[in-house]
């Protein structure tokens, strides 16, 4: 993008002053700049001043969720079927890395943080691993797509390859980035991380498929024939992955979506819930979660939203495609965001500053008519790394990791 060009577009949506320092920079600074510019939708930043008109919830009801037992019963049916689906091409996976490891005190990607206590255990080996224990069942290989964010991608492709994919087939693993969303004030006015650069977030875990459009992934997937994704976060260190038992319940319910459920351990747990909304799968986030619902019984007198997400979702790729041919709702995040202040100095707040961006996975199956909520054992599948110490976190992934078998 030519400066004129560049000039024009920030005028539009006032931000001008992105181009406070653009004539101390040097060629590569300025050349950078347009090019974000060039690629940065500035659309969202006008939704600040009517963010509580946005995504209004509609009527929330209880989901009937696949428990453990009616899974056992049939486990032997399902895995069939989806160890046929692994064998015959037909099942990729998807992993969220775009995020870093701030909250552990690392300056890194999240996935290459070491939780080993008397050896080095990585985030990312550990989930490697479990889809190794699938690849070795089935005797194939999944493709694996990674998404990384423009705040780590080298580090993290530079690491996949110094630890040789933790013994995964490289042929079989795609990186691609997250698309990013401007980071701004209250009042929408993008900020600078620096002179050069404005401040960006990743664009929320809805927006995975879209940048693997953008990175001409989706093209690779249909070549390669696989029909269904399942997408996952990077901080569960205990999930199975193309898990076939699951698979093969999704193929087999005939259910758009699958996706993953623990028994929450109290009702206002900071995870979102399975349910309807309107009569359509939905999530209902944790801060949502009212006195009225965290009170509400099924009709077997059981709690009615007592199902948390972790996360792991098993979706049809061209469910996918309509998906993303719509425009999915935008969610505006209140967060701490470093910038330079008046005089060009770095900050780093203590406390909310600003708006992040965000699509959300929940939007993507509200947009589909059935989904499979489907149990797993928690102390099984179920061990977040979101925090250092206390609740999901490196100290709690570890109990449970050791609790599990797994050396560390």
């Amino acid at each position: 993008m030519e400066y004129q060009e560049a000039y024009s577009k920030l005028e539009k949506y006032g931000q001008l002053h992105v181009f406070k320092y653009y004539d101390d920079l040097s060629g590569y600074e300025k050349e950078a700049l347009l090019e974000q510019i060039a690629n940065t939708d500035f659309e969202v930043l006008s939704q600040c001043q009517h963010k509580e008109e946005l995504n209004p919830r509609g009527k929330i009801t209880p989901i009937e969720v696949m428990q453990l037992p009616e899974i056992e019963e049939k486990r032997e049916e399902y895995t069939k079927i989806g160890l046929d689906a692994i064998k015959t091409g037909k099942v990729g996976a998807v992993l969220l890395a775009g995020g870093m490891g701030t909250r552990l005190g690392s300056d890194a990607p999240k996935g290459v943080y070491n939780i080993g206590l008397t050896k080095e255990v990585f985030i990312f080996q550990r989930l490697i691993e479990n889809m190794l224990d699938v690849v070795r069942q089935a005797d194939a290989w999944i493709p694996l797509y990674i998404m990384t964010s423009d705040k780590n991608h080298e580090t993290t492709t530079s690491f996949f390859k110094e630890k040789d994919y933790f013994g995964y087939n490289p042929d079989y693993v795609t990186f691609f980035m997250q698309d990013m969303a401007p980071a701004s004030d209250y009042d929408g006015k993008v900020y600078m991380e620096e002179k050069w650069k404005m401040s960006t977030s990743p664009n929320g875990n809805g927006g995975w498929f879209l940048s693997m459009m953008k990175w001409g992934v989706v093209d690779k997937i249909k070549e390669a024939g696989v029909e269904w994704l399942n997408v996952f976060a990077v901080d569960n260190v205990l999930q199975r992955i193309a898990d076939p038992c699951f698979i093969g319940a999704t193929i087999a319910t005939d259910s758009a979506v699958g996706a993953k459920v623990v028994r929450k351990n109290a009702p206002d747990e900071k995870v979102g819930a399975m349910c309807l909304e309107d009569g359509k799968p939905s999530i209902v986030e944790y801060y949502e979660m009212t006195e009225e619902l965290m009170e509400a019984k099924d009709a077997q007198g059981e709690p009615a939203y007592n199902f948390g997400v972790i996360l792991n979702y098993l979706f049809r790729e061209k469910d996918l495609e309509e998906i993303a041919a719509k425009k999915l709702p935008l969610h505006i995040v209140e967060k701490k965001i470093p910038y330079l202040d008046e005089n060009g100095m770095p900050v780093k707040p203590q406390t909310p500053n600003g708006y992040k961006f965000e699509q959300l996975v929940l939007d993507m199956i509200h947009e589909l008519d059935s989904c499979l909520p489907y149990e797993v054992v928690r102390n099984h599948e179920f061990a977040p790394i979101k925090n250092k110490t206390g609740i999901d976190s490196v100290e709690s992934a570890r109990k449970l990791c050791e609790e599990n078998g797994i050396a560390l």
